[in-house]
């Protein structure tokens, strides 16, 4: 339904962005979710045929020649940039397929209710957990529990976003994770299996093979199916770059489609640039200077 304002489709309600994905659901189709750190990405993202674009700051320093892992650390506010990406660069040039912003809410500086209240009043079809406290492990994830800035956090802001009908699309990299997820009231869960691999940034060594994918994959779905039946389930992250590789973990597992990052949208930018340069630089020329 396009907003009565504007005759485009940003905001979208839950249910209407709910819909839409059943709706490509029941036509045999993949969900496709692209994250867009840019408003060119976002607008050639939607253009490809995208069902959902994500909004959050890794774009920004994936976009800026990066790796994806600097959205997860201390150099900026990442609130606050994944709403100027979606006020200035996205929600701008995106016709119709729904946009949803990524929300640190492990943040302790910010009233999550009232962070949410401006996300929705932006125009965001609805919320992501980017960054996200579920890819952390060891240690430093303990220290992050035992000081206040746990994934609890994370399943909370779910529930407080689905109390406010807002759509929630969330990362989990546990099957206990999913659970608690799936009790929040997400309505679509990400199986994310690390940062992914390739091009000029990407992991070499901290992955895993796309079977072992699968397998965790399965093993997160299959958790929040033991709580819900009603939940759509996508793929992301670690060894799964290509179409190819996303065909085989559909394949191989319950997931109805991917979110693609750096898959999706650094890795067009790598070797598409590169090539072009490279055909640039083989064009004859007349005038010679010695």
């Amino acid at each position: 339904m396009p907003n009565p304002w504007t005759g485009k489709g940003n905001p979208y309600t839950r249910t209407e962005v709910i819909a839409r994905l059943r709706n490509t659901m029941s036509k045999g189709q993949p969900i496709i979710a692209a994250g867009a750190g840019t408003g060119i990405s976002a607008k050639f993202i939607e253009r490809g045929g995208a069902d959902l674009v994500i909004v959050y700051n890794s774009g920004r320093f994936r976009m800026a020649g990066h790796g994806s892992t600097a959205g997860m650390m201390a150099y900026g506010d990442a609130n606050a940039v994944a709403m100027e990406i979606g006020e200035y660069e996205v929600l701008p040039v995106v016709e119709e397929i729904p946009v949803i912003c990524g929300v640190h809410a492990t943040d302790p500086r910010r009233r999550m209710w009232h962070w949410l209240g401006k996300v929705k009043d932006m125009g965001f079809s609805g919320i992501n957990n980017f960054p996200t406290h579920t890819i952390i492990d060891g240690k430093f994830r303990q220290i992050l529990e035992e000081t206040g800035m746990s994934v609890k956090k994370e399943f909370e802001t779910v529930a407080l976003a689905r109390k406010m009908d807002m759509f929630t699309i969330v990362y989990v990299g546990s099957p206990e994770e999913s659970k608690q997820m799936a009790e929040a009231g997400a309505d679509v869960i990400i199986a994310h299996v690390g940062t992914t691999v390739g091009g000029s940034i990407g992991v070499t060594n901290a992955t895993m093979s796309l079977p072992e994918a699968a397998k965790i994959t399965q093993g997160i779905i299959d958790a929040a199916k033991s709580v819900r039946k009603d939940l759509i389930f996508l793929s992301h992250g670690g060894p799964i770059n290509t179409p190819e590789d996303a065909a085989f973990i559909n394949e191989h597992t319950d997931t109805d489609g991917f979110v693609g990052a750096s898959s999706l949208e650094r890795m067009a930018v790598e070797q598409s640039l590169t090539d072009l340069t490279q055909r640039f630089k083989q064009i004859p020329v007349k005038r010679k200077f010695f």
